[in-house]
C-alpha cells in the first residue's frame, strides 16, 4: 500500500475510536452534551467515513483505471488538510457558544471543503476518460 493510503487508513481509526470514546461520554446522565453532537458526528462521518474512503480510493481507484495516480502531491495536500479541517471543524462545533469559535469552525470548513475538492479533481484525472 502507497504511504498516503496508509494514513489515511489510520487516521479514519483514529477519528474512529475518538468518535466512540466522545459517543459514549455523551450517554452518561445528566452531562450537557447537546453542543458535542455535531463533533461526534463530524468525527464518525468525515474523520471515520471519509478518511477511509479517501484511503481505499486511494489505493484502489488507479488500480481498478490501470493509471498512475494523477498527483501524489495533491493526494498529500488532500490528507493535510483534511484533518486540519476535521480538527477544527470539530473544535468549532464543541465550542461554538464562543465568539472565536464561530470563525474557527467556518475556516475549518473552508479548509475541508478544499481537501474534498483536491481529491475530486485528483480522481477525476486518474479515472480513465471513457468507461461510462
Amino acid at each position: 500500500m502507497s504511504k498516503i493510503t496508509v494514513l489515511f487508513i489510520k487516521a479514519s481509526l483514529i477519528y474512529l475510536a475518538l468518535g466512540a470514546i466522545l459517543g459514549v461520554w455523551m450517554t452518561i446522565p445528566n452531562v450537557n452534551y447537546g453542543m458535542f453532537r455535531p463533533s461526534h458526528a463530524h468525527l464518525m462521518v468525515l474523520g471515520f467515513c471519509s478518511m477511509m474512503i479517501f484511503g481505499v480510493a486511494y489505493h484502489i481507484l488507479p488500480r481498478f483505471s490501470g493509471k498512475q495516480l494523477f498527483s501524489d502531491k495533491m493526494a498529500d495536500w488532500n490528507f493535510y488538510l483534511a484533518n486540519v479541517g476535521l480538527i477544527a471543524m470539530t473544535v468549532g462545533f464543541a465550542h461554538i457558544t464562543a465568539p472565536a469559535m464561530g470563525i474557527l469552525l467556518l475556516l475549518g470548513s473552508v479548509i475541508e471543503a478544499v481537501a474534498c475538492f483536491l481529491f475530486v479533481v485528483n480522481m477525476f484525472k486518474t479515472l480513465p476518460e471513457k468507461g461510462l
